[in-house]
């Protein structure tokens, strides 16, 4: 496969087949935003201390194989624990009702306390647009902002993910400040995600 391409920065720049490319645009906020109302009484929030692999992936793949989420599924069991388990790296389960089962992903990045990082924020199919996803916004804003040595989080979205995404990340107070493009191999085609997952990214094989 080829490892480096030249992009053209003022026109249209083909991608080797297998390969797939999202634009990615990040976003910051530097203030706690004023609180939007989400009652959902029947959702938890619980801390994984030292997550199960296969519940981890389970979750992960049902929030994120719709949208091409693979970072989590090529890496060995110990070296996903070890990256989630890291000092700093916090972990939480959205559950309905408490030790029920999780529907939701949430994951802060408090390596340098004072520049958060959103780093996985996701809900499964039937829990999005019913408010679970104001819901565990407002947790994890909770977490972040209520430690004294936050000054900014941050967290990034791309093509590739729910269309509601970018929308739903301004309206919770982040803003844009910077865009990238993201080449990889097209996770498909090696068999990590299922051929069928993310039909509005198509697969293209080479001949």
């Amino acid at each position: 496969m080829t490892s480096s391409i030249t992009v053209d920065l003022s026109g249209y720049t083909d991608l080797p087949a297998g390969k797939v490319a999202t634009i990615v645009t990040y976003l910051e906020m530097r203030a706690r935003p004023l609180a939007r109302r989400a009652e959902r009484p029947d959702l938890s929030l619980e801390r994984i201390e030292r997550p199960d692999p296969a519940e981890y992936r389970a979750l992960f793949r049902r929030i994120g194989d719709e949208w091409l989420w693979f970072g989590r599924l090529t890496v060995s069991d110990q070296d996903l624990v070890a990256a989630l388990t890291r000092p700093g790296h916090e972990v939480y389960f959205c559950r309905k009702g408490r030790g029920g089962e999780p529907v939701g992903l949430l994951e802060l990045d408090f390596t340098d306390p004072a520049d958060v990082e959103l780093a996985y924020f996701g809900l499964v199919a039937e829990e999005i647009g019913n408010g679970a996803g104001r819901w565990l916004m407002n947790e994890a804003l909770s977490q972040v902002w209520s430690r004294p040595q936050t000054r900014r989080l941050f967290v990034h979205t791309c093509t590739a993910d729910s269309p509601q995404a970018l929308g739903f990340y301004r309206a919770s107070g982040f803003t844009p400040y910077k865009r990238a493009i993201e080449i990889s191999d097209d996770p498909r085609l090696a068999g990590v995600l299922p051929r069928d997952a993310a039909a509005h990214v198509p697969v293209i094989e080479g001949e």
